[in-house]
């Protein structure tokens, strides 16, 4: 079944490529346009990136008179995005000039020859010493060259409803200190308060990299170190007791009905539904997710206003799978705005990101879209530092983040891991079939390259 998907998505994409071309959003080429290609939430009503994206063309209309920017949304999910802009950036006539770009998927776009190196503007651009290394990185392929700007990265940690911990006769100031203490809660929590989900850990193949990355690796990095890939050895784990362990916790989960309903936890549209229905119904009591989740409440932009969430909901960190140092984890992604290779102004186009990341719109947008800052000068600024509750809970966990492997190869392991997820998820597999089946499947999708663990 996973032979057919990259058909499947190709297909999908290029239905979409030709409706857009069709409807003339990128049909031709105008010098003095540049055209933005972004991700839109599938929910009508998330406006956070559209309005600051609408702002930052004001600003460059305004600085560069006679150019236009032309705003290219698709709404869909992450996973559809990923094709939908791959598919775009294959030909100069459907190529937009500046797409947002996951660094999930940027080194495997770099080796397919989608994003063009932006390292003779980086050279002459001041702000890009005020970027951390670690963000330069994420946006670097393999023969060290840059392909993308990053706009701000994101951590991850437990959010918890402190209302309904109350009601199950649980602490308020929650800090478990392993994985059974998240299970003891769950379980308290659905003896005691009947009718709310104890506990979200994202899982299956809908949700795509939100479950692999935001819940899987969430658990599967509290287990060792360098669990998923060996950079010593330039390798990828296999026959890990801790990726076994993962798949376990998952099973208990579902197993005894701790989490969503199996079909409402596979939706596509899980992330959503839980940001914008399960968490501000106070239907929903653990959710293991991202720093940004405050954005969708806000009274200004967010889709659903929820004045009282910041007292309602409190942060703890995931912890390791037995208290083991540092005791806490966390995983990092981001997004960067890249320039196609085939993009027909890629020279305007460098001029629009650096509209974008001027210090006055980073920090916008850091405050607007509930971003981790990854300039110094924005993790410094005031207007951050008090933009959100719990900004400081999540800044701090930094320090405790992992990145994914930035190879070509991950979105295809990526793609696995959701499968093993899947089948454990639904009773297809047990935890020790299904992370045979995986292991099978990362020595065909790695040549071969893989260390047994």
């Amino acid at each position: 079944m996973r032979r057919n998907a990259p058909l499947l998505l190709f297909l999908a994409a290029s239905t979409v490529a030709a409706s857009l071309t069709a409807c003339g959003e990128l049909r031709g080429s105008d010098p003095d346009t540049v055209k933005v290609a972004f991700l839109r939430d599938t929910d009508n009503k998330v406006r956070v990136r559209d309005n600051y994206i609408e702002a930052v063309k004001k600003d460059f209309e305004a600085e560069y008179p006679g150019k236009k920017v032309k705003m290219v949304p698709i709404q869909a999910t992450p996973n559809d995005y990923y094709a939908k802009i791959q598919q775009m950036m294959r030909a100069p006539r459907t190529a937009p000039d500046l797409v947002y770009e996951d660094t999930f998927l940027i080194s495997s776009d770099i080796e397919a020859g989608y994003l063009r190196p932006l390292d003779k503007h980086l050279k002459n651009w001041s702000d890009w010493d005020q970027f951390e290394d670690s963000a330069k990185d994420a946006a670097k392929g393999q023969d060290g060259r840059t392909y993308g700007v990053p706009d701000g990265t994101d951590t991850r940690g437990l959010w918890f409803n402190r209302k309904l911990f109350e009601k199950a006769g649980l602490p308020t100031d929650w800090k478990p200190r392993t994985w059974d203490d998240v299970l003891k809660a769950a379980r308290t929590l659905k003896k005691k308060v009947p009718g709310v989900v104890p506990l979200n850990v994202f899982t299956g193949k809908g949700a795509g990299e939100a479950a692999v990355m935001q819940g899987f690796e969430m658990l599967l990095y509290g287990t060792g170190k360098d669990p998923l890939y060996d950079p010593d050895t330039k390798k990828w784990i296999s026959g890990s007791r801790g990726f076994r362990d993962v798949l376990e916790f998952y099973d208990t989960v579902y197993r005894e009905k701790l989490g969503p309903e199996v079909s409402e936890a596979l939706d596509a549209n899980i992330q959503s539904r839980v940001a914008t229905e399960l968490l501000p119904e106070q239907k929903l009591a653990i959710d293991l997710d991202g720093s940004w989740l405050g954005q969708h409440w806000l009274k200004s932009g967010g889709e659903t206003p929820w004045p009282e969430w910041s007292t309602t909901l409190k942060q703890a960190p995931m912890p390791t799978q037995d208290g083991s140092a540092p005791g806490k984890v966390s995983l990092s992604g981001g997004w960067t705005w890249a320039v196609p290779r085939k993009a027909p102004n890629p020279d305007l186009a460098w001029k629009m990101i650096e509209t974008f990341q001027s210090k006055r719109n980073a920090v916008k947008w850091c405050v607007q879209g509930a971003q981790i800052a990854v300039r110094k000068d924005v993790a410094e600024d005031p207007r951050y530092l008090r933009s959100m509750p719990g900004i400081d809970f999540f800044t701090d966990l930094v320090r405790h983040t992992h990145y994914r492997p930035a190879l070509p190869a991950y979105p295809r392991v990526s793609g696995a891991i959701g499968e093993a997820m899947e089948k454990v998820t639904t009773k297809q597999a047990s935890p020790e079939k299904a992370a045979r089946e995986y292991d099978r499947e990362l020595r065909s999708i790695t040549d071969g390259a893989v260390v047994r663990k």
